[in-house]
């Protein structure tokens, strides 16, 4: 990761004219946006007065404040808040300056992308390469493993596996459409718990999205026709009898070719099981902050997000089941600076979790962290369609779905019974809970990954 201070000057210590001008005491109104100020006296550039800055309070409002500098063409100010950020939160200190440190790393993309702050963009220019963030390429058995290192994908899996278990109780061809963004990496487990069904286990025809313009870590590093024929393998060492298909579709346009092609064949195979498992990929389907679109039929309201469309489309398919996994954040504000809040104060969770699973200097740890980075890039540095990161809390999906006619299926104490034990794998910090009728991960009691599960109404 850049250090600026290569590329910037050290600027001298903030006269009455810079940044102390912002953090000085005095008794005038506080922009509202920014929030209340937390420092008190004139900001000196000494390692004392910048140590009082080092708290995750304090690094968020000057993010904030560095946001809006860049917003408004501000070099100076921005300048100034960049010298500051960069000598309190390095790239390898605690979870707090990890993180700070990937927002402030995104913050300079997004200047560079958008051409505000020319010194910015020179600064990111000059730097590019050590700006730039290396996702690794995982093979199948490193993606595997790495999984199993944190609840985070783990806990989902557990979720969505007993739900789907005894969904298909007794079923004896069961259809699973895995949308997922984790590579099929739940399929061994649930191939596992149906090959042990007391009735024998189930003819299995599992569907995938070959994404097409989409691709967020993790990445494989092999085709999808390889991974394929290395789970029907697997499952024929289960004495599971199983296909499996890859339909090239992409959540830019809502699954729409994967829909036409389920379609098509609940025409040819009548009497199969359809289990729909969406494991945090339905937020990558574009929401109404990026448009909408005409209705083609006679339906209120007139304009359908492509979100509405998707849940639609799958209702129209009457699925057996549908679960839906998907991390507890909102991050579809159009406003940089409150998407900058939100993202600050839920991912916050990764970079304080890793100390209890991977040690520092690892290079699983700098995989992890570099596709934390990424989300962040793509939140703050990104506008329009190639924002693709955009979480909806549990309760505007479930709106979503009662919308479109699914009703929610609880989880039963077994269900549930399964996630505890696998949490019980990890860290003491990882937590579970229910709402309602659904599950919640947490980490020290923040909310992290809801796991719900729908029937056709």
């Amino acid at each position: 990761m850049m250090q600026f201070t290569r590329s910037v000057p050290l600027l001298p210590p903030i006269g009455p004219d810079g940044l102390s001008l912002l953090l000085e005491e005095d008794d005038s109104p506080k922009p509202s946006l920014g929030g209340s100020w937390p420092w008190r006296g004139r900001l000196l550039a000494s390692p004392k007065t910048l140590g009082s800055f080092n708290t995750a309070s304090c690094m968020e409002q000057l993010l904030i404040h560095f946001a809006n500098a860049i917003e408004n063409n501000d070099a100076t100010l921005a300048q100034q808040i960049l010298w500051v950020l960069n000598n309190i939160a390095p790239p390898d200190g605690d979870c707090n300056q990890r993180l700070t440190s990937a927002f402030l790393r995104a913050l300079i993309a997004r200047a560079s992308r958008t051409g505000s702050c020319k010194m910015l963009t020179a600064v990111a220019a000059c730097a590019d390469a050590e700006l730039a963030l290396h996702l690794h390429r995982f093979s199948a058995i490193d993606l595997a493993n790495y999984i199993d290192l944190t609840p985070w994908h783990r806990f989902g899996y557990a979720a969505a596996n007993a739900a789907i278990a005894e969904a298909v109780e007794g079923l004896p061809v069961v259809h699973i459409v895995d949308l997922s963004t984790t590579h099929c990496m739940q399929m061994p487990t649930l191939i596992d718990l149906l090959a042990n069904r007391p009735e024998g286990p189930p003819f299995i025809r599992l569907t995938v999205s070959g994404l097409t313009t989409t691709a967020a870590p993790p990445i494989l590093n092999m085709t999808y026709d390889e991974l394929g024929s290395r789970l029907v393998n697997f499952a024929r060492s289960r004495n599971v009898a199983m296909e499996f298909r890859v339909i090239p579709s992409d959540p830019s346009d809502a699954f729409d070719s994967l829909i036409e092609q389920l379609r098509v064949q609940q025409l040819v195979s009548e009497g199969e099981a359809l289990i729909v498992n969406c494991q945090m990929l339905l937020h990558y389907i574009p929401e109404e902050t990026v448009g909408v679109i005409a209705s083609t039929t006679n339906v209120s309201p007139p304009m359908l997000s492509l979100r509405t469309l998707f849940l639609k489309a799958l209702r129209s398919l009457e699925p057996t089941l549908v679960t839906v996994v998907d991390e507890d954040a909102d991050f579809t504000e159009c406003d940089v600076v409150r998407r900058l809040r939100s993202a600050f104060n839920y991912l916050w969770i990764p970079y304080d979790a890793v100390d209890t699973f991977l040690p520092r200097g690892s290079e699983q740890r700098r995989w992890y962290e570099a596709g934390v980075g990424w989300k962040i890039e793509n939140v703050i540095a990104e506008e329009g369609v190639q924002r693709v990161e955009r979480l909806e809390r549990k309760g505007r999906w479930a709106q979503r779905m009662r919308a479109t006619g699914f009703r929610s299926v609880g989880f039963t104490d077994d269900a549930a019974g399964e996630v505890k034990s696998m949490l019980d794998e990890h860290a003491a910090g990882w937590g579970m809970k229910r709402e309602e009728e659904d599950l919640m991960l947490t980490w020290k009691g923040h909310n992290v990954v809801f796991a719900t599960a729908w029937l056709p109404a």
